[in-house]
């Protein structure tokens, strides 16, 4: 069984897609972001970068067999654990798992966090903020680029569904709430409507829609998801294997 620590976000859509597309058993463990979950410390020595999405395995195998309970943070590294666990979604080959950890980091490193800051100007920060809203949302438009040239000629990221898709789709099936559209993007569209056709990709998405957000944050909100500091986030502990 795997606890998954989760909001319905697009870093917490990577993990829950994952689980489906694998039909790993686990437990929803809800984080409510905007509470300050992430901040409590048992939460911390599972994920000390208090960030949700993150998992505890309590039935590792492989390497990990004999190991206790395992948690692992950050969505990327929870993939490549998965798909390890899994063998699924993660070619074998020396050269396909290069390409693999070149489309996670490019998307850790420049899709999602473009995406991410893109995100909170549009949907969070306060007018007059006109530089860094074009600002990111340039950067999203480039890295929409990139994703378009290497998707011709290819049905997905890696020519096959994988976990370089999982990991970048979330960030664009959310495209045109962020004012992105994607009429010239034609390979991207294509890409992101079939994978939002596949089942396990639904329900994926469709986990705890009940706690998303329907209305503006409140200042308290605004305050514990973006007032941190390394002052205000003191906590954890020891590495939490129960």
């Amino acid at each position: 069984m795997i606890d998954l620590y989760y909001w319905p976000t697009p870093n917490g859509w990577k993990v829950s897609l994952m689980l489906e597309e694998c039909g790993l058993d686990y437990r929803l463990k809800p984080v409510n972001i905007g509470k300050g979950e992430q901040f409590e410390p048992a939460f911390l020595r599972i994920s000390p970068n208090n960030r949700m999405p993150a998992i505890v395995d309590h039935d590792p195998d492989g390497e990990y067999a004999g190991q206790g309970s395992v948690p692992v943070f950050e969505s990327a590294a929870i993939l490549l654990y998965l798909a390890e666990k899994t063998g699924r979604l993660m070619p074998t080959d020396p050269m396909g798992r290069k390409e693999t950890m070149e489309w996670l980091f490019w998307q850790m490193a420049n899709l999602g966090p473009m995406a991410g800051q893109l995100s909170h100007f549009v949907n969070y920060a306060p007018g007059g903020n006109e530089y860094a809203h074009e600002r990111y949302l340039n950067e999203y438009n480039r890295c929409l680029g990139v994703l378009e040239r290497r998707l011709e000629g290819r049905e997905y990221i890696l020519g096959t569904y994988s976990i370089a898709d999982i990991c970048a789709w979330p960030w664009v099936f959310i495209a045109k709430p962020l004012g992105q559209p994607l009429d010239d993007f034609p390979n991207v569209s294509r890409w992101r409507a079939a994978i939002k056709a596949r089942p396990a990709v639904q329900r994926g998405v469709d986990l705890g829609k009940e706690y998303r957000r329907a209305a503006p944050p409140s200042e308290e909100e605004r305050r514990i998801l973006f007032g941190q500091t390394a002052a205000t986030t003191k906590g954890g502990g020891a590495d939490d294997r129960t």
